[in-house]
C-alpha cells in the first residue's frame, strides 16, 4: 500500500497513567500491549481491531492483550467518546456483574473506495464495520486520466453531500485500487495507445487534491481484492495463502502469518505472469493473464454479440444464457489455474488457495470446482497440495479492498497482529 504525503498523521495521546499499570498477558493470545504514553495510539488501536469482529468485554480486552483493567478502562471511555464504539447488551447469567460487550459503532468513522479498470469504475462509501452505504458504477471503453477524473468529480460531492454535516467529519480517506502502469495494456484492450499512456505521466494525487482534501491511498487492484478478502471474508481462517481474482484481467496476491505480502516494489503475487500450458497452444508457454482472464470472451464470435458491459456486470444472464463461449472459457481457465497453483505451491507452500472474480458465485463455484479436478489430475509429487476454494466477497472486492486502505491506517492493525489472539 502506498500512503500518499497528504495523509494525516496518527494521533498519539500523552496519557501518562498509563505508563506503569500493566499485568502479564494471556500467554496463550499471542498478545501483548504497552502501556507507554507514547504508543497509545497503538494500544486503542489493538482494542479496536479485537472487537470489529467480536464483541467483547473490557476484562476479556485486558485478558488478551495483557493491558491493565485500568488501562482498558481509560481506552474505551476515549474510544466511545470519540463515537468509534458502543456497547452491547449486558450478559447476565454468570456470578457477579454481567459482562457488558463492546463493539464497534458502526457510524462512528466513514471510507470511501474506488475501483479503476480497464472497462469500468466503481467508488463505494463503507462505515466502519465494513458494510457498503453507496455505490457507483461507470462502464467505458478504457480508462483515461480524464474520465476517471469526471467520474470522482461527480461522485466524490454527491456520497459525501449524503453524509450530511454531522458525519462528514467522519470521513477520513480515500483507497484506490487500479492496475500498475495501465499504458502497458492499449493493444489487450483495444485502446489507443496514446490515450492510456497519458497514465504514464499523470499525478493522480495532485488531480485529487482539486476533488478532495481526504487523505489517499494507492494499491494494485488484485492486491486490494485480496485485502477485502482478508478482512472481510474468510481469509483470516488461513495463516498462508494464495489469493486469485479474475476480472478482465487476472491478478493475485500472497498472505503470509496473516497479512497481504506486497513485496518491495508492491507487485509480490502478480500471478497473471505465471508461464502456463494452454490447451489451446500445445507445446507453447503462455502468461496466466492470457488463459484465464475475462477479456478472452471478447475474442469470441458469440460473445461479440452482446455489449462488452453485458459479461463485465456479474448479475447478467449472459453468464447463465448458455452459451458454449462460457463453459469453454470456464474449461480453459480452470485448466491453466490448475498448472499456475503448482508453481506457487511449490514455492511458497500455502495451506489454503482463494480463487475469486467479477462473475455470480455459480460461476466462481464451477471455476473452483475444476480447477481442483484439473489439479488432481497433475504430476504433483513432492508438493502438498493447498485447499482450493472460493472467496466470498465478489465482483466489488477491488473496491472494498481499496475502502480498506483509509480504514486500516487510521483505525485498525494488521491481521497478522491478531492471528493468535482469540484465547
Amino acid at each position: 500500500m502506498k500512503q500518499w504525503p497528504n495523509s494525516t498523521a496518527d494521533r498519539v495521546n500523552a496519557d501518562t497513567r498509563e505508563s506503569s499499570d500493566s499485568q502479564t498477558p494471556d500467554p496463550g493470545s499471542g498478545l501483548g500491549g504497552s502501556n507507554l504514553s507514547h504508543v497509545r495510539a497503538y494500544n486503542e488501536r489493538l482494542v479496536l481491531s479485537l472487537i470489529r469482529t467480536e464483541a467483547l468485554s473490557r476484562a476479556e480486552i485486558a485478558r488478551r492483550t495483557g493491558l491493565s483493567p485500568q488501562t482498558i478502562t481509560l481506552i474505551t471511555r476515549s474510544l466511545s467518546t470519540e463515537g468509534l464504539i458502543e456497547t452491547g447488551e449486558p450478559v447476565r447469567g454468570k456470578v457477579g456483574q454481567p459482562s457488558v460487550p463492546l463493539k464497534l459503532n458502526p457510524n462512528g468513522a466513514y471510507f470511501l473506495g474506488l475501483k479503476v479498470g480497464r472497462r469500468s469504475a466503481e467508488m463505494i462509501l463503507i462505515n466502519f464495520k465494513g458494510d457498503v452505504l453507496q455505490h457507483r458504477l461507470e462502464y467505458y471503453a478504457y480508462p483515461t486520466p480524464d474520465c476517471i477524473m469526471e467520474f470522482m468529480t461527480r461522485e466524490i460531492p454527491d456520497i459525501t453531500r449524503l453524509l450530511g454535516d454531522d458525519d462528514i467529519h467522519r470521513l477520513h480517506g480515500l483507497g484506490i485500487a487500479m492496475p500498475f502502469q495501465l499504458w502497458s495494456w492499449s493493444d489487450t484492450i483495444d485502446a489507443p495507445a496514446a490515450a492510456l499512456e497519458q497514465w504514464r505521466d499523470f499525478d493522480f494525487v495532485q488531480a485529487l487534491a482539486e476533488v478532495t482534501t481526504l487523505p489517499i491511498f494507492i494499491e494494485n487492484d488484485a492486491t486490494s481484492a485480496c485485502g477485502a478478502e482478508l478482512t472481510f471474508g474468510e481469509g483470516h481462517l488461513y495463516p498462508h495463502y494464495a489469493y486469485f481474482f479474475i476480472g478482465y484481467f487476472i491478478g493475485g496476491a500472497l498472505v503470509i502469518n496473516g497479512s497481504v505480502h506486497a513485496g518491495h516494489t508492491g507487485n509480490a503475487g502478480a500471478f497473471g505472469s505465471l508461464p502456463v500450458m494452454d490447451r489451446q497452444s500445445p507445446g507453447r508457454l503462455v502468461q496466466l493473464i492470457d488463459t484465464a482472464s475475462v477479456h478472452l470472451l471478447e475474442s469470441d464470435e458469440a460473445c461479440r454479440r452482446v455489449l462488452k458491459k453485458d459479461y463485465l456486470d456479474h448479475d447478467s444472464a449472459f453468464w447463465s444464457s448458455g452459451e458454449a463461449a462460457v463453459d469453454n472459457w470456464i474449461d480453459r481457465t480452470s485448466d491453466s489455474l490448475a498448472i499456475a497453483i503448482t508453481s506457487v505451491s511449490s514455492v511458497t507452500d500455502v495451506g489454503a488457495i482463494i480463487i475469486d472474480g467479477g462473475f455470480p458465485d455459480a460461476v466462481r463455484q464451477r471455476i473452483v470446482e475444476q480447477t481442483s479436478r484439473a489439479l488432481s489430475l497433475l504430476d504433483t509429487k513432492g508438493i502438498n497440495l493447498p485447499l482450493v476454494k472460493a472467496g466470498v466477497i465478489g465482483p466489488g472486492a477491488r473496491a472494498l479492498g481499496a475502502a480498506r486502505l483509509p480504514l486500516f491506517s487510521r483505525f485498525l492493525l494488521d491481521q497478522s497482529v491478531l492471528t493468535s489472539a482469540g484465547g
